[in-house]
């Protein structure tokens, strides 16, 4: 490899100059460019400019890199890496080929290479690349073994096309023979039976997935210990999941009663039903069934949570899901049939919803996180100090929620007084207290406005 005439080349389609090591979030997505393009190499220790700085190499200096690129790439990628010599000066040379499995991610996202620049791949080219990808199906898209049209519910499937016909005018006639709906619905390939068709509308479907159950748990107190208030494990097929599911929860969780006006009283659950429901339906449709753990639902006395075994679709992260973001299904067909009966609307609203449905029944926005490689959603009926702990709240407004609790109220002043800051810091922070739902202003003017908890 003459290094020399390669730099003289400047970068192309096939060719990146680093300066540094230190870059190495911008290498990391050249290897995922180039494995999901025609391959190309990393001369690291060259400038934009084609000047060659060179790079100081240690002991563990290649190895590290390595393992930075194979831990951080999905599925890992283990390039050709070299040290190199130009002008007296060390370079290091990493050989990246075309992937036989694409996309190639790099952290939580995916890029692809057009001319000398890298671009991320959108969702849609996500899904075309995994599909040619050595003809890879999705998991409920795959045959399932041993299944046949005795295993399917006639009833199930003619209850799902009248309430498909009712939502979504889906026109499949409902005396179609069921061999011909599932075909119809894509439920089936070359007329076997798909993991989706049995989780649909099996008879038994956990004869053939026993991880396709929903646990539900209301736990007494606030810790998930024993004993337990009561546990129910809800199998049947996945549609049947998402009403018994719901159900357990309104079972479980108290209403409250307040006056609407003068006069008339109302009723309301702890958390908005339709946020609930969604956090769900979601939990069902997106799991990644190919892991071995059930959704869980765990209701507490101040909070509940919702758990999806696995991680969500790649490139798609938590925090994405508080603003706006594209519908990535896992599960393809599952979901184009829980569209079709309104659970979903496949345009990547449903947590944005979530959030609007809590902050309409004014409780805290949902937190969306990891834990333990599972998705969760917690609801919370109330602000708890663990809460306040999550919700990203600095020191002075954690100290001016304390004196709010014991003295009733703050004012700006008393906030500047509390935490020795300005008028337009103390300003700044209420209100972001205010917009988080935590406190809620009353009265106007300098003198008379006041903060109380909402």
């Amino acid at each position: 490899m003459d290094l020399g005439k390669m730099v003289l080349r400047g970068e192309s389609e096939i060719l990146e100059f680093k300066e540094s090591l230190q870059l190495k979030d911008e290498i990391g997505e050249n290897i995922s460019a180039f494995s999901n393009s025609k391959g190309g190499v990393i001369l690291v220790g060259v400038s934009d400019k084609r000047k060659i700085r060179g790079v100081q190499i240690g002991r563990k200096t290649v190895a590290d890199l390595a393992e930075y690129i194979k831990r951080n790439t999905d599925p890992q990628i283990f390039p050709e890496i070299k040290v190199c010599e130009a002008d007296n000066r060390k370079i290091i040379s990493i050989r990246v080929k075309e992937s036989d499995e694409k996309p190639v991610f790099f952290k939580s996202y995916t890029y692809k290479r057009v001319g000398d620049t890298n671009q991320r791949i959108s969702s849609s080219e996500i899904r075309r690349l995994a599909k040619e990808s050595g003809g890879k199906t999705y998991w409920d898209e795959q045959i399932c073994e041993g299944a046949s049209l005795k295993d399917v519910d006639e009833e199930e499937v003619r209850r799902f096309l009248k309430e498909a016909r009712d939502e979504r005018n889906l026109n499949i006639p409902i005396d179609t023979p069921v061999d011909e709906v599932l075909m119809r619905l894509s439920a089936s390939r070359n007329g076997k039976l798909t993991n989706a068709s049995i989780l649909l509308f099996g008879k038994e479907p956990q004869n053939f997935f026993l991880q396709a159950e929903v646990r539900c748990v209301r736990f007494e107190g606030n810790e998930p210990v024993k004993p337990f208030i009561d546990m129910k494990i809800i199998s049947g097929s996945v549609i049947e999941q998402v009403d018994k599911s719901l159900s357990f929860v309104l079972e479980h969780i108290p209403k409250r009663v307040w006056l609407a006006g003068r006069v008339q009283r109302e009723e309301r659950y702890q958390y908005p039903p339709d946020a609930i429901r969604e956090a769900i339906v979601n939990a069902i449709c997106h799991r990644n069934y190919e892991e071995k753990g059930n959704v869980q639902i765990r209701v507490f006395d101040d909070y509940m949570e919702v758990w999806s075994p696995g991680e969500l679709p790649s490139p798609l992260i938590p925090e994405d899901l508080k603003r706006t973001h594209k519908s990535i299904p896992r599960n393809p067909i599952i979901a184009r049939q829980f569209f079709w009966i309104k659970f979903i609307e496949e345009v990547g609203t449903g947590t944005n919803d979530m959030i609007k449905y809590c902050k309409e029944w004014k409780i805290p926005e949902p937190e969306f996180k990891y834990v333990t490689g599972d998705f969760v959603v917690t609801f919370r009926g109330k602000i708890t100090e663990e809460y306040l702990k999550n919700s990203g709240l600095n020191e002075r407004q954690i100290k001016a929620l304390e004196y709010v609790k014991k003295q009733g109220n703050i004012t700006n002043k008393e906030y500047q007084e509390v935490n020795n800051i300005s008028r337009n810091t103390a300003s700044a922070e209420l209100k972001a207290m205010v917009k988080a739902g935590i406190l809620k202003s009353i009265g106007t003017g300098k003198r008379n406005l006041k903060y109380v908890m909402k």
